[in-house]
């Protein structure tokens, strides 16, 4: 395909004219990814993946290597930027119904699962006290699973503890999984354009769309200016704000954290995985808390598809977004009363909104449709 003709195309794809600024963060997540891959292609032609010099790696690309330290907090601020938009474009698709589009929807799932993974996988290459404990408590989860527990950590693991393998593999994992996210992200934005977006109002657009250029091409370089005037705010002002002190310590398993907690955007998966006491519960507990998502298209009832004109749903939804931020406070706090209490409570309610949605589009069928 020539360039003219990939240019006519981007001018003349039709979209929706009432689309709104919540679309936008599709294009920002693109930015990020582009961003992360950028600087962690940097990052890593410094890096040394070893227990006795990954540490020291990390404060000489930030003392020595020309720019380094800004690349180093671009990469750390940009992951939290990205889980930011990413969060987002995820609320914004169960408010409007976007996961109708259900291959859309199912590919988007399936790239959040990857980014976290890799998200975890870059928080352990540090090698700091948190980063360490983090991938300790978090990797001993598996023993959990019945007969292979063992064998699938000493396998992950690549020894019976954490160590050098341990952090080889992580490093090589963080390294060719945004490949893979590339070529994933890639499919979701052609499902996207071949199944088409949904809308605010979630009524059928075909008749009213406009060319996305430049009705809604300018709205994206605008939004993509405002993440970047706040991520060199960040970076110029606060850099350290998403670290946490511990993990400017290196890495010593002979001294645990008084509080061991992972990167804020896995504080609502933790907190549930806190929230059971049993080991295996709070595994299954862990995973269902993202894959969960899954099942949206499937256990949608309603009759109409936007939450834009349904009030009972509208509350439901708000009371979601109420509870993950309750969920990602509490787990910040030390695992005794009354934050137990909280996390128990705000798990059990993160989880009722998946499970009520088919009952509640029946109740709103019921109550719309006349006798």
């Amino acid at each position: 395909m020539s360039n003219q003709h990939m240019l006519l195309t981007f001018n003349l794809l039709p979209v929706a004219t009432n689309i709104s600024t919540w679309w936008n963060f599709g294009s920002m997540l693109l930015a990020c990814l582009s961003l992360q891959t950028m600087t962690g292609f940097f990052l890593a032609i410094h890096y040394t993946a070893n227990i006795n010099l990954a540490f020291s790696s990390i404060i000489h690309i930030t003392r020595d290597v020309p720019y380094g330290w800004i690349m180093q907090n671009l990469h750390a601020i940009g992951a939290s930027m990205f889980f930011i938009c990413i969060y987002i474009h995820i609320a914004r698709g169960l408010y409007y119904g976007s996961y109708l589009n259900t291959e859309v929807w199912l590919s988007g799932t399936s790239l959040l699962i990857m980014l976290m993974a890799t998200a975890f996988f870059g928080y352990v290459l540090p090698w700091g006290q948190m980063s360490f404990w983090a991938a300790t408590v978090i990797t001993n989860l598996l023993t959990s699973v019945p007969y292979l527990g063992s064998l699938l950590t000493t396998w992950l693991w690549g020894g019976f503890s954490i160590n050098d393998p341990t952090l080889t593999r992580f490093f090589a994992l963080h390294f060719i999984l945004p490949f893979i996210i590339i070529s994933m992200s890639s499919m979701h934005i052609i499902l996207l354009h071949n199944k088409g977006s949904n809308n605010p109002l979630g009524t059928n657009s075909d008749t009213d769309k406009i060319p996305f250029h430049p009705y809604h091409s300018y709205k994206d370089m605008f939004m993509l200016t405002i993440m970047i005037t706040l991520l060199f705010t960040i970076l110029s002002f606060t850099p350290n704000i998403f670290n946490d002190p511990e993990n400017f310590s290196k890495a010593n398993p002979m001294i645990t954290p008084q509080h061991i907690k992972p990167e804020w955007y896995f504080l609502f998966a933790y907190g549930i995985l806190r929230s059971i006491p049993n080991k295996l519960g709070g595994t299954l507990a862990l995973l269902m808390s993202v894959t969960i998502l899954i099942t949206m298209p499937f256990t949608h009832t309603s009759y109409t598809r936007s939450m834009t004109f349904r009030p009972m749903a509208q509350l439901m939804f708000w009371v979601l977004i109420t509870t993950f931020i309750t969920i990602t406070w509490a787990a910040t706090k030390p695992v005794e009363p009354p934050f137990t209490a909280i996390g128990q409570i705000t798990s059990t309610m993160y989880f009722l909104f998946f499970l009520t949605n088919p009952l509640l589009g029946w109740m709103e069928n019921k109550i719309t449709t006349p006798c």
